[in-house]
């Protein structure tokens, strides 16, 4: 049976992030959300639904998978929101053979479809997919949460870097004392997973007290560098002499760290070199972070913080919340951001003093003022980065540009 991952009208809850990807290739731990559900339905013919202005980007990204297709008789239609895990594969596998939707209150968690319904759809699905496509199915309600906002995916990532860790470790072996120089310490070596082409530089301290350290192919740890786990270092990361990574940081491939990071997602092809803090934080990707950018992840009177999403004032009901960047956006030196301030796609972030705490995208905030970042400017600039690290920017990425403009402009009404 085929499964098709799908995105509701949830899914722009997670933006600036979901702008520019569907929401299940967020990552939460070491895996994206649609990583997890392939791991846990092995075999399975996948196709991906997203919203129509994604499609020719995840094509590209994606060539094997159906877009927005179904080509089988009967599909088994699973939530791009959901963290995917064994239990919850189990019961899918138990429903009954016949056609069900099974709900979490009005969310669907799962659908099982075929027949007259999915030959109504299958070559025309949705933007989005919600219960109204199969309000003639039988449903049943189930005890599974859904992720409903970015904060969700920091909220989870411990338990989530501890979870993939199981699964990843099968295939890295551990501790490998052949590729270590000298005065490398190792704190709970049995949880420490090194993969090949890695290099450490003498005093990196690996302490896996709380939890695994994973450090992936080809990444390179400079000299004195402290990781403590659980934390996952991608595939050719650099992270940079004196950083300290405490517990609960995913870094994707591809980036270079430093400074002080502690409970943070960063996407790959993400930079933050230098001295200064992130923390609860979660970045996009082709993000530069200038030299000692400093980000609030608690407030001074220490209470529940509010995060501005699509115009609307949200209570995180978390005391700790930092930084939400989406793709493409860069901060200058000494740029500092207040607690659960949210930046928008493609923003250039400067000046003294404190951004505004919502930025919408394709903006420039020098503080004082804020003013459209144009589009054509816009363009060249990823073109430029994406070239220095051998990316090729194409048609649809300047179309994907365009689209998030467009989609963004009523809140940069009023800007010069």
């Amino acid at each position: 049976m085929q499964i098709c991952i799908f995105e509701d009208e949830k899914a722009e809850q997670f933006n600036p992030l979901t702008y520019s990807r569907p929401v299940y290739e967020l990552v939460c731990g070491i895996s994206t959300l649609r990583e997890k559900i392939e791991r846990h339905l092995p075999g399975s013919k996948v196709t991906l639904h997203c919203r129509k202005y994604l499609e020719d980007t995840l094509k590209k990204e994606y060539s094997k998978n159906d877009v927005n297709k179904i080509s089988d008789k009967e599909c088994l239609f699973i939530n791009g929101r959901i963290i995917f895990n064994k239990k919850i594969a189990d019961q899918l596998k138990k429903t009954n053979k016949e056609d069900n939707v099974i709900l979490s209150g009005n969310d669907i968690i799962a659908a099982k479809i075929s027949g007259k319904t999915l030959s109504s759809i299958k070559n025309n699905l949705p933007d989005t997919i919600n219960r109204d496509l199969f309000n003639k199915i039988p449903s049943k309600q189930v005890d599974i949460k859904l992720t409903e906002y970015i904060w969700d995916l920091i909220k989870h990532n411990p338990n989530e870097l501890i979870n993939d860790a199981k699964f990843l470790a099968k295939k890295i072996k551990r501790y490998k004392i052949k590729i270590m120089s000298a005065g490398i310490q190792c704190v709970n070596r049995k949880n420490i997973f090194i993969n090949n082409g890695v290099i450490l530089k003498p005093g990196v301290v690996l302490d896996a007290t709380n939890g695994p350290v994973i450090i992936d192919k080809n990444a390179f740890i400079h000299p004195n560098v402290v990781i403590e786990g659980p934390v996952y270092i991608g595939e050719n990361t650099i992270v940079k002499s004196g950083a300290t990574l405490y517990d609960n940081v995913s870094i994707g491939r591809n980036c270079k760290v430093g400074g002080e990071i502690e409970d943070t997602i960063m996407l790959p092809f993400s930079n933050k070199q230098h001295l200064g803090f992130i923390g609860h934080a979660y970045i996009g990707s082709w993000v530069n972070l200038g030299a000692n950018t400093n980000c609030s992840d608690l407030k001074n009177n220490y209470g529940n913080i509010n995060v501005k999403v699509n115009n609307k004032e949200i209570n995180t009901n978390t005391k700790f919340l930092g930084t939400i960047i989406g793709d493409h956006s860069k901060t200058s030196i000494n740029t500092m951001i207040n607690t659960g301030t949210v930046i928008g796609f493609s923003c250039n972030i400067y000046g003294a003093g404190f951004p505004e705490k919502y930025i919408p995208s394709f903006t420039w905030d020098g503080c004082e003022f804020l003013k459209t970042y144009k589009l054509d400017k816009a363009v060249e600039t990823a073109s430029i980065v994406f070239d220095r690290r051998n990316k090729t920017f194409n048609i649809a990425d300047k179309k994907l540009f365009k689209k998030i403009f467009d989609k963004t402009k009523n809140e940069r009404k009023g800007y010069n």
